[in-house]
């Protein structure tokens, strides 16, 4: 069972998502807050396996709230749910350490895809805030590439290998049916892959694998060891 809270300052949000999320069976809401700072307690209280948080919101806004919850639960899932997909926005919540960002204005089927990946130590970004990055990262950055390419050359022919699917979006699960791995050997590789390229989570790592070209725009595995390692 998949332990949700929901953080929305707007009761008939939050009566909206926990009816969509009540379509799926594993997926169970644990608990709701209507600020930033109640929504970080609840965290405290409950430890949920993901959480879907506003941005805006009294008391302390959905960006600062996802940020101090990674860092009082690590093992957290946050995933910000808005209306507004301005790439401010985007930017701010990815650099906060969130594992996932939805449009309240997305395809109902997104929420409950978006809560069952991250839960599975997956990332999910809504498909048009996906393309919005993806076109960001195609918008005069030859020198980040560059230097994403130094950066992934460094690390080995396996760790290649899961970053790049990393990069496509699969859980661990998924990673390890792909890679002929047990779950925790990937787990294993996934720390290693973060704690060397020096980013915090697997959304930072994800966009490291596209910018180094490791995934295309359509989200497809290109050739991880074309570089060798």
């Amino acid at each position: 069972m998949v332990r949700v809270l929901l953080v929305d300052d707007e009761a008939m949000i939050r009566a909206g998502v926990r009816s969509i999320l009540a379509n799926d069976p594993g997926i169970e809401v644990v608990a709701e807050a209507a600020d930033g700072r109640e929504g970080v307690e609840m965290v405290r209280a409950y430890r949920p396996d993901v959480v879907l948080v506003d941005i805006r919101m009294p008391v302390m806004d959905g960006l600062d709230a996802a940020a101090e919850m990674r860092r009082v639960a690590p093992g957290t899932g946050v995933v910000v749910l808005t209306t507004f997909g301005e790439e401010e926005y985007v930017v701010r919540a990815l650099a906060g350490g969130a594992d996932g960002f939805l449009l309240k204005t997305g395809d109902p089927r997104e929420l409950i895809l978006g809560v069952r990946a991250v839960a599975e130590g997956g990332a999910f970004l809504s498909p048009r805030v996906a393309r919005r990055v993806l076109d960001e990262l195609d918008r005069g950055r030859a020198a980040e590439r560059l230097a994403a390419g130094g950066r992934v050359s460094g690390l080995t022919r396996r760790e290649r290998e899961v970053l790049a699917l990393l990069g496509a979006g699969l859980s661990n699960a998924e990673i390890g049916r792909r890679l002929f791995l047990v779950e925790g050997t990937v787990k294993g590789h996934v720390s290693t892959v973060l704690k060397r390229l020096g980013v915090r989570n697997r959304v930072e790592a994800a966009v490291l694998a596209h910018e180094a070209g490791l995934v295309d725009r359509s989200g497809n595995v290109a050739d991880p060891l074309r570089d060798g390692g």
